[in-house]
């Protein structure tokens, strides 16, 4: 199905943009060259939609790069920086599977991971051999962060021994280190100034939850105050009408306490996240590893635009990490600036830099490893009428 506005038939005229296609950490995206997109940013949304194969009934993307599901379903757009201090900017939009829907609001911890490879790769920026430190600007939050991987005889070194949860084999470690990630939507680590918030939903009941905003914003419950452990399988609780109903209306009252929306009905698809957490107990990862309590120190299912993440995303597990190190949270606390969280696919390490002697923690950065692999380098074909205001 071709978005509103697209041509309806094959022989219709067709364009092409230079494209590639990427895993950054447990996403894919395809990435663009800002450069080689129309200059009417309005333009882009059907562009991308159509490349993505969106909106699809079906749920499966199948006339698209897409792949049914929000983490793979994913556009990154990168330029050469103009401000001083920083190497690369990087818009990240996330399209909606079953709705004509391309979302700016938030930003892809995982893709973040490819962004720096891409732009050598594509010749945004040239680099010597070496370990590479990009200082990269995400547009959609304003917010800055270090990507360091390396380079051999001008190519990124893509194999390694470094292993992620959610992603078979290896493959070279990318860090990445978000500077000041607080307040990356709101303007505060905490939008309601407090740990604790109790929610009035539509329903009469009342619940409390953490409002943390750290690289993206998330509304966090605990997973017994709604009746679960914690450590369900994603299916179990997709096949959970009610729960999902209800995970639906926290994130959109939660959207609204933090200033996201004015109301519940304006919130937006994508952002903010809802998350359950728990205590560390046993559990199977979706690998068939069974993991022990002392292997991680807190537990997470989150769910954004219907579905229950297979992989707790990076900036959901970062903004997680914070709350863990902060008292008063829903979260447990960790006395550590080294956070396990565990998620369905395994373990997720990240380190939180704070400043420990306020009463409410400053967060200097935040950082976690991921791997990224170029999966293909071409051409996208889109209707020509598209691209117009490109060559005019």
């Amino acid at each position: 199905m071709c978005p509103p506005g697209a041509l309806k038939s094959r022989n219709d005229m067709r364009t092409s943009i230079p494209a590639s296609f990427y895993r950054g950490g447990t996403s894919k995206a395809v990435l663009f060259n800002h450069d080689d997109l129309p200059r009417d940013q309005a333009r882009w949304d059907a562009i991308f939609c159509h490349i993505m194969g969106s909106p699809d009934a079906f749920g499966r993307q199948l006339d698209g790069m897409g792949g049914g599901v929000s983490s793979l379903s994913k556009v990154a757009v990168v330029a050469k920086s103009s401000l001083p201090g920083v190497d690369l900017d990087y818009t990240f939009v996330q399209i909606a599977v079953e709705q004509p829907l391309a979302d700016y609001g938030a930003m892809c911890g995982n893709i973040a991971s490819a962004i720096g490879p891409f732009a050598v790769s594509s010749g945004i920026i040239g680099l010597p051999d070496g370990p590479a430190n990009l200082t990269i600007r995400n547009t959609n939050t304003d917010k800055l962060f270090r990507a360091n991987f390396k380079l051999t005889n001008g190519q990124v070194v893509e194999c390694g021994n470094a292993a992620i949860a959610g992603v078979s084999g290896t493959g070279a470690e990318v860090a990445l280190t978000f500077l000041n990630p607080a307040g990356a939507r709101t303007g505060h680590l905490l939008p309601t100034h407090q740990e604790m918030n109790n929610l009035a939903l539509p329903s009469g009941e009342t619940l409390p939850a953490s409002l943390v905003d750290v690289t993206n914003p998330v509304v966090f419950v605990r997973a017994a105050d709604l009746g679960m452990t914690g450590y369900e399988h994603p299916d179990a609780l997709e096949a959970d009408a009610v729960l999902m109903e209800k995970l639906e209306t926290i994130r959109q009252v939660g959207a609204v306490a933090m200033g996201l929306a004015a109301n519940t009905a304006e919130t937006a698809a994508a952002n903010p996240k809802v998350a359950m957490v728990a205590p560390a107990a046993e559990f199977q990862s979706l690998d068939h590893t069974t993991h022990g309590r002392a292997d991680y120190d807190v537990s997470v299912r989150m769910a954004s635009m219907g579905r229950v993440h297979r992989a707790v995303t990076l900036t959901a597990g970062m903004c997680l990490a914070t709350s863990c190190v902060m008292q008063g949270t829903v979260a447990p606390l960790v006395n550590t600036r080294h956070v396990r969280i565990g998620h369905p696919s395994g373990i997720l390490p990240v380190s939180v830099d704070f400043n420990t002697k306020s009463a409410t923690p400053e967060i200097h950065s935040v950082t976690c490893y991921r791997t990224q692999r170029c999966l293909m380098i071409g051409q996208v074909p889109i209707p020509a009428h598209l691209l117009d205001s490109h060559h005019e």
